[in-house]
């Protein structure tokens, strides 16, 4: 599996391709600023890219905006976004893209290397790995609150949970109800946010972002 690191922290940097290069995977280039990935992620094309949301020159979004010019010129290039910060416009733009894999972690909750390694290969493989943060900080400030507003509380719960790509067991074992109810409820979100019937394996995630696209 070929992977572009963008990360401007030379110790994380080095870390990261020490950590993904021990787990079998081939770091084909690390770049620590906002063009160079872009050019890097143009020319490689790799399976999956690893980028901080503020590299140089401007230390904004300048790696968000690079990964999201990126896979408008390469459609479906997998990203998986480590980050301090929830950048929420690009973060929208970017994970309301459907086609391709597509993940925002926030550093500080990435502790299990194991777990992280198999969160890159998810993106890399066309899911969608979101941190229970970003969902929290971007559902906190809608665009349009109408759809969340029709969601009862444990329906948010649910919502939430299923956007971390949980199954219908771990969500009933996360919330000590059984998966019947879990079940029914998923069900409920599915109408409410308009996701008509699917074999799109994608659904479940899509409902957060059919949310995040009102």
């Amino acid at each position: 599996m070929r992977v572009v690191i963008a990360e401007d922290l030379a110790l994380l940097r080095d870390g990261l391709i020490r950590l993904l290069t021990a787990h079998g995977l081939e770091v084909v280039e690390a770049v620590d600023n906002g063009p160079s990935l872009l050019r890097a992620l143009l020319t490689q094309q790799p399976d999956v890219a690893v980028v901080d949301v503020r590299l140089p020159p401007t230390f904004t979004d300048e790696g968000l905006q690079a990964a999201i010019e990126a896979r408008r010129q390469i459609p479906g290039l997998p990203v998986l976004v480590l980050s301090q910060h929830v950048e929420q416009l690009y973060a929208r733009e970017l994970l309301s893209d459907r086609n391709g894999g597509v993940g925002y972690l926030l550093k500080d909750s990435v502790f299990d290397v194991d777990q992280f390694v198999e969160r890159v290969r998810q993106v890399a493989g066309g899911g969608t790995v979101m941190d229970p943060d970003v969902i929290a900080r971007l559902l906190a400030k809608p665009k349009n609150a109408e759809p969340l507003a029709q969601l009862t509380a444990r329906e948010r719960e649910v919502l939430s949970l299923m956007a971390e790509g949980r199954s219908n067991a771990a969500i009933s074992a996360r919330l000590f109800v059984t998966e019947k109810t879990v079940g029914k409820h998923t069900h409920s979100i599915f109408n409410k946010l308009g996701l008509a019937q699917s074999e799109d394996d994608n659904r479940r995630v899509l409902a957060v972002l059919a949310y995040f696209n009102t």
